[in-house]
């Protein structure tokens, strides 16, 4: 049987010949993924898709609107990037955003990389190409992270080595997905940094202090350097606790003096007894200590 041949001005045509171009797979697989990787091809936006694992899942109708504005004008610099599923259908591995925009721009066609991948291959693929490019949120590149280890099966390792990044990075992704709903869906909406979302995960086996932190970060506009010193005076003070004395208290009541001790930033003792009498204390170590509590107090 003769080898299939194609060129510059051949790959478009080989892509729309199904029997031809698994031939060429067939015979050289790394030569079809180079040629179709040096080439942009123009295609029916009507034959293309979006992908349903695709990380980005949400976007902002005005930045579309502006981008929509630039395609008309200017018209789609950067190509999206697609996978083959047949003649005349083309899945989205990256570049969703883009294609939105050119939907809204009134495009008939658009410039893209045809790759050719399994669904493995082409979820890999999305996750990292969207991670490289795309403006993703915090949440969605720790999800994205999430997924390659569940999904692709890669290590952190094997992850920092296809995404340029340290091994500390990924992980510090990661932890992020152990935070509570609300303070990821701040991260996403953008109210909450990176390096606020970081300090809080770091917060293990104390929820309520780590919600009524959040809520300080919220409410004062700390900055990291802030909330940091407050993680770490609060650490300092419950490390020599004796847990008997923590066990006294009921779930709830631990919870309450957990949310004293985020807002002073300073321990608090809270006692009660069975009447519902009892004290709050909060403890200072110096004068400038006692002050920092007066001015906060002051402040409310």
């Amino acid at each position: 049987m003769a080898k299939t041949t194609f060129n510059t001005k051949g790959i478009g045509t080989l892509l729309k010949n199904a029997s031809q171009l698994e031939q060429a797979i067939k015979e050289d697989q790394q030569e079809v993924i180079r040629e179709l990787t040096n080439h942009i091809l123009l295609l029916p936006i009507e034959h293309i898709e979006a992908n349903m694992d695709q990380p980005r899942k949400d976007f902002d109708d005005k930045a579309l609107d502006e981008l929509a504005a630039s395609i008309k004008v200017h018209g789609l610099i950067q190509p999206i990037t697609v996978r083959r599923l047949h003649e005349k259908a083309y899945q989205i591995i990256s570049g969703e955003r883009r294609f939105r925009a050119s939907k809204r721009a009134g495009l008939t066609e658009i410039p893209a990389y045809v790759r050719i991948a399994n669904n493995q291959e082409m979820l890999e693929m999305a996750l990292i190409e969207n991670i490289q490019r795309e403006d993703l949120n915090a949440i969605e590149i720790a999800m994205s992270y999430a997924s390659l280890m569940e999904e692709c099966k890669l290590t952190h390792e094997q992850i920092s080595e296809r995404v340029g990044k340290d091994r500390t990075t990924i992980t510090n992704y990661t932890r992020l997905l152990t935070l509570s709903d609300k303070i990821q869906e701040a991260v996403r909406e953008r109210k909450l940094s990176m390096g606020h979302a970081r300090s809080l995960a770091g917060i293990k086996d104390n929820a309520a202090f780590q919600n009524s932190l959040f809520a300080k970060i919220i409410s004062e506009e700390l900055s990291v350097r802030a909330v940091e010193e407050l993680i770490r005076k609060y650490q300092e003070e419950t490390k020599g606790a004796k847990p008997a004395a923590s066990k006294r208290l009921p779930d709830h009541l631990r919870n309450i003096q957990d949310q004293f001790s985020a807002f002073f930033g300073a321990k608090v003792a809270l006692k009660r007894n069975d009447k519902g009498n009892g004290q709050l204390i909060v403890k200072f170590e110096n004068d400038g200590e006692l002050n920092r509590l007066i001015e906060l107090i002051e402040e409310k």
